[in-house]
């Protein structure tokens, strides 16, 4: 099985509960037989919405790199970056570290085509709506996109920024009044594109329609580094007419 390393701390909660469903994933009768995972947690990478909107002018490539080269050293031969924002540099990522990184986009784009879906709702940061990364890719697999308009896009930072990052409970009404909305415009499924945002799926009842993009990048490492348990095979929230 490959070692698989992680570059976390982006933010440190979303890194542990990756870890903790890699472990929930992973079919495993005894210690021995779950994947190696070596982990640096680096929480002082500068932000990196800031940074692709313009806001901030503290690049978040250099340490990036710098950890994943140390990830590399220690052994690691596949890397996973539990941040979603984090996949604008994946590119310039891999060159500069030397292995490969997974791509939770790609995967899920990938996920939301077999499973017949073709209009989703993104809740994600401002910097991955600005940069386009989940729009181009699932565009080339004809799926639409919509985004959350502009109060409900604050509300979504909100949550994000103000809630989760700052180890506050999610405000589960306001959440679920953005979803909502989306569902009424048309989406099929609703993305949960900010892994900060997976944290509510752990901790409430979401119902149908949801899909979990760090739950896609956790199911990914396992089935590269590992074995995956049935059970995850699907992880759309069960909808009606969908896989």
């Amino acid at each position: 099985m490959k070692i698989l390393g992680v570059l976390g701390g982006l933010g440190p909660m979303a890194s542990a509960y990756f870890l903790q469903l890699i472990v929930q994933m992973s079919e495993a009768a005894v210690d021995q037989e779950h994947i190696e995972v070596i982990l640096h947690s680096m929480p002082r990478i500068p932000d990196r919405t800031r940074y692709i909107l313009g806001q901030s002018a503290d690049n978040p490539m250099p340490l990036m790199a710098e950890a994943g080269r140390r990830l590399a050293d220690q052994g690691a031969e596949v890397l996973a970056i539990p941040c979603v924002t984090a996949h604008y540099f994946q590119k310039q990522l891999e060159e500069e570290i030397g292995i490969p990184i997974l791509n939770a986009v790609r995967e899920t784009a990938a996920c939301l085509e077999e499973a017949g879906v073709d209009r989703v709702g993104i809740l994600a940061t401002d910097g991955t709506l600005a940069s386009s990364l989940f729009q181009n890719c699932l565009e080339q697999h004809h799926i639409s996109c919509m985004a959350p308009g502009e109060q409900d896009q604050e509300s979504v930072m909100h949550l994000i920024y103000e809630n989760v990052k700052a180890g506050k409970p999610v405000e589960f009404p306001l959440f679920q009044a953005v979803a909502d909305r989306l569902f009424a415009g048309g989406a099929q499924v609703i993305l949960l594109a900010c892994t900060e945002l997976s944290l509510v799926k752990r901790d409430h009842v979401l119902g149908p329609g949801f899909l979990d993009v760090l739950e896609v990048l956790a199911r990914k490492a396992v089935l590269c580094c590992g074995h995956l348990k049935k059970e995850y095979e699907n992880l759309i929230t069960q909808v009606s007419g969908l896989l």
